[in-house]
């Protein structure tokens, strides 16, 4: 890979133009001491000193693997690209998230400041090229700290790195390091003064962006280069099946358990498979993305997908799925005929049958329970996800609300379902031919007793008793209708993205519809298929109904509170957002703005900002409505970050310290509670 300048950093021979062929049989996998290192570097995060020095380190013999040649512990200056080759390590060596680099030092205390950079392969750290050198021998902790946090400190510690890419070198500080645009422009003037080709600031939190504008310095930030990537990772594993390459909704619906589906749209929803690649970035928090990591399945951005998997359509292949890239082998014929079909469709769907279970329902509660009254005891009577957000709201946490609603319990729905004869219904729907084998059967199957269902009338007692409580507790005013069923949001099992919600529903007669349409939705084909593949049967799933306040939020997103790319990140809080309200945030179909906030370093990181031009706003007559809104203005700011984060600890707190995925909400100042669920992950 060249820039302008024909610069090459060592390992980097790959040409932006390889074949496609041969870049999908294999992206070479990092060598293996490289594999402990932190999956920062897929973020276009290189490990901080402080994820640094809590990481093992190589000594003895197994430094020793690979001998280097004799080179200083320093030079002052680079003034070539053997200079850079000499002192640089390398992490993910060969790989699409291969980053070069060399750590600097400058002194600011010497006269003239004076630049060091460190043979980084030998000094893992800053600070242990300052001990060993004895540049500062007896520097203590506190000493080292005050320089990343304090105007006046004695040494700038920095990294110069190759970015791929992007063709280019870029210089970049710690994440939570406290710069200023003093320190930066001396940085700057430092780095281009011993540098033997052009280079660039590169940003890593949104003080740096401030900074950098402040001192007038040109940057790249972490967002640009992400945008970048030809990979990214979202869920790490192997796995074995059949390539598909789907082009639209039609091939998802088609989609089998042992299909490796290879996706050129991100689609809002998807039936179990044994591994996903998309064409188009999506977010952690994507529809997608959450089954995947419920199912325990490899998941992956991989640029051009289609085109580069294209010789493998149809054909078995083991894949596997790391932070430094993925790997695709064909499959022998003995290979093949070795398969158990059954135990490949079980494991495809990163569940064993069985270990799945729906909450026990209570249908002796037939009462209309107002959210003030729910708490996690409630959720045998109306589903986890009522209960939830009563308990949320009785925990009381400052600066927070959950809009007002009331739950219709499991015993209405087992009711309604016992009158209409649903067990018998199911049965003879499971016995139609090629309903067990066939999913395109099914789908027509299920579709057809869902349109029943909603043609089916409701007790008028009982639909009377719902519009009382709409008008008497919420006002006859605009609610939304949501599952709470007992198989989702469950420890094990999220349910995401499987069931129905009716937005802004403003009318009695809508009310009632909608219910059903929600009660319906337990055949939608998506969720057929996951619960399934999870081990529920379908006569244990009952279906909760949540009443709930409309609200028109100004901003609306989803928050996981630990690091969804590395689970070694327990203090980075991920935040998902869209301007308006949030049915968008989680479909993928466009990427939302995302942020990183570590409550250690008190750094936020922009993976990406939103770029949509319109938002969904409530309609004065129903529903919702597509509204125009200012492109490019930045969805979240750093103040809101920093709130959201506390609130996301506070939900996690509530729920005895279980990590959460929170849909979240603004209305003027407040931050709304929507939604909060355990954060299920699965790996093979």
């Amino acid at each position: 890979m060249k820039n302008q300048n024909n610069i090459r950093p060592a390992g980097s021979s790959r040409s932006r133009n390889r074949s496609a062929a041969a870049l999908s049989v294999s992206f070479c996998m990092a060598a293996a001491a490289l594999a402990a290192l932190p999956a920062g570097a897929q973020l276009a995060r290189k490990p901080s000193y402080y994820q640094q020095q809590n990481q093992p380190q190589p000594e003895g013999p197994a430094a020793q693997l690979v001998p280097r040649p004799a080179v200083p512990s320093s030079l002052p200056a680079l003034r070539s690209q053997a200079d850079f080759d000499q002192l640089a390590r390398v992490y993910d060596a060969g790989t699409p998230m291969q980053l070069a680099h060399v750590l600097f030092v400058v002194d600011r205390q010497a006269k003239p400041p004076r630049m060091y950079y460190i043979d980084t392969p030998r000094y893992q750290l800053h600070v242990r090229f300052l001990r060993d050198t004895r540049l500062a021998p007896n520097t203590i902790k506190r000493e080292i700290d005050r320089n990343y946090l304090v105007p006046d400190r004695r040494f700038l510690f920095g990294t110069l790195s190759w970015q791929q890419n992007i063709g280019s070198f870029t210089y970049e500080f710690w994440e939570g390091d406290k710069l200023t645009a003093p320190l930066l422009r001396q940085a700057e003037q430092q780095v281009r003064a011993s540098f033997f080709g052009p280079v660039k600031f590169k940003t890593n939190s949104t003080l740096h962006e401030r900074v950098a504008k402040e001192a007038g310095i040109d940057y790249v930030s972490q967002e640009a280069l992400i945008r970048e990537q030809p990979f990214l990772p979202m869920n790490l594993g192997t796995a074995t099946g059949r390539v598909r390459i789907v082009e639209d909704d039609a091939g998802v619906d088609a989609l089998l358990p042992d299909d490796i589906a290879v996706l050129r749209q991100v689609p809002i929803g998807l039936p179990p498979v044994a591994a996903v690649l998309t064409e188009r970035p999506s977010t952690a928090l994507s529809h997608v993305n959450l089954l995947a990591k419920g199912w325990g399945i490899p998941n992956a951005y991989v640029r051009d997908a289609a085109t580069v998997l294209k010789e493998h359509a149809g054909q078995w292949v083991a894949l596997k799925v790391a932070s430094s890239g993925y790997q695709v082998r064909r499959l022998t014929p003995d290979e093949i005929a070795a398969l158990p079909p059954r135990a490949v469709r079980t494991a495809a769907a990163g569940a064993v049958p069985g270990s799945a279970r729906a909450i026990r329902p209570d249908l002796r509660e037939n009462r209309l329970l107002p959210l003030a009254s729910l708490r996690a005891r409630n959720s045998a009577q109306c589903g986890v996800k009522a209960a939830n957000l009563g308990a949320m709201q009785a925990a009381r946490i400052p600066g927070t609300s959950v809009p007002d609603g009331f739950c219709i319990p499991f015993a209405h729905y087992d009711r309604f379902m016992r009158a209409n004869g649903l067990a018998e219904r199911i049965a003879r729907m499971q016995q139609q031919p090629g309903f067990a084998s066939d999913p395109k059967v099914r789908q027509k199957a299920l579709a057809q007793l869902r349109e029943e269902i909603v043609q089916w009338p409701v007790d008028a007692a009982t639909a009377a008793g719902w519009r009382a409580a709409w008008q008497q507790q919420l006002g006859g005013g605009g609610v939304f209708v949501r599952s709470s069923s007992n198989s989702e949001d469950l420890p094990g099992f999220s349910g995401a993205g499987l069931y129905t919600t009716v937005p802004n529903v403003k009318t009695g007669d809508a009310l009632e519809t909608a219910v059903k349409k929600v009660w319906a939705s337990v055949f939608n084909p998506e969720a057929w298929e996951a619960r399934s593949a999870a081990g529920f049967g379908a006569e244990s799933v009952l279906m909760g109904v949540f009443v709930q306040t409309a609200i028109d939020s100004a901003n609306a997103g989803v928050m996981i509170t630990r690091d969804p790319f590395d689970a070694g990140h327990p203090h980075i809080t991920y935040i998902s957002a869209k301007r308006g309200i949030g049915i968008r945030v989680v479909e993928g179909r466009r990427v939302a703005e995302q942020v990183m906030y570590s409550s250690w370093s008190k750094a936020i990181q922009v993976l990406s900002r939103s770029a949509e031009d319109t938002a969904l706003q409530l309609d004065k007559d129903g529903g919702v409505k597509e509204v125009p809104v200012e492109a490019g203005r930045n969805v979240l700011t750093d103040d809101l970050v920093v709130r959201l984060a506390n609130v996301g600890a506070a939900v996690k707190r509530t729920f005895n310290g279980v990590d959460q995925d929170i849909e979240w909400a603004t209305v003027g100042d407040r931050i709304v509670l929507l939604q909060a669920r355990p954060y299920v992950e699965r790996r093979r």
